[in-house]
């Protein structure tokens, strides 16, 4: 399956959930298929994405969905632990593994070889770490909470750049997280 095909699988799946996701293609993607002012698309900070959800998943009770890939997420893996010791049940952090830097050349990452990032998960003490390989696999886990990762096939999809500045992608989500809690 490619990145693509999952992000639209979850997207078919979330109905008001806040989504923070990773930088580049799959930020491109997400907002290719739905755009929406629930959607937080970095466009910078590479490995940040879990953390950033974890902390706006804490400062409301709205369930906070973060996509990751694998390449950004190697680059903090300190927050798989702080994840298991914060976070409520209103954060799913799904990490699309596609095993390369899909932004920067697909050059392979750890997992590609032998890292398991389900293993790393659960030896941080996150108790609720599920893997999927199929729409029916990811149909289910994005309703959960925890981490899901999900197996994706290398490669970008053709999609433009967002046309959105970043000050106003920022201020669109934060008003809807605002409203959300007025």
């Amino acid at each position: 399956m490619r990145r693509i095909q999952a992000i639209e699988t979850i997207t078919e799946e979330l109905t008001d959930e806040l989504v923070v996701c990773n930088l580049g293609f799959p930020s491109r993607e997400l907002y290719a298929l739905k755009d929406r002012k629930t959607h937080f698309y970095m466009l910078g900070s590479m490995g940040l994405a879990s953390s950033i959800g974890l902390g706006i998943s804490l400062s409301q009770p709205r369930k906070v969905v973060v996509l990751d890939g694998d390449g950004s997420l190697l680059m903090n893996l300190g927050s798989f632990a702080t994840i298991a010791n914060h976070a409520h049940d209103n954060y799913l952090l799904v990490v699309l593994d596609n095993r390369c830097y899909g932004s920067t050349g697909c050059q392979p990452t750890a997992t590609a070889k032998a890292t398991d990032l389900a293993a790393i998960a659960s030896g941080a003490g996150l108790h609720k770490v599920k893997t999927a390989s199929t729409v029916e696999g990811i149909r289910s886990g994005v309703h959960g909470t925890g981490v899901l990762i999900i197996t994706v096939e290398p490669g970008n999809a053709d999609v433009p750049i967002i046309d959105c500045e970043p000050v106003e992608i920022k201020n669109r989500f934060m008003r809807e997280i605002v409203s959300a809690c007025s």
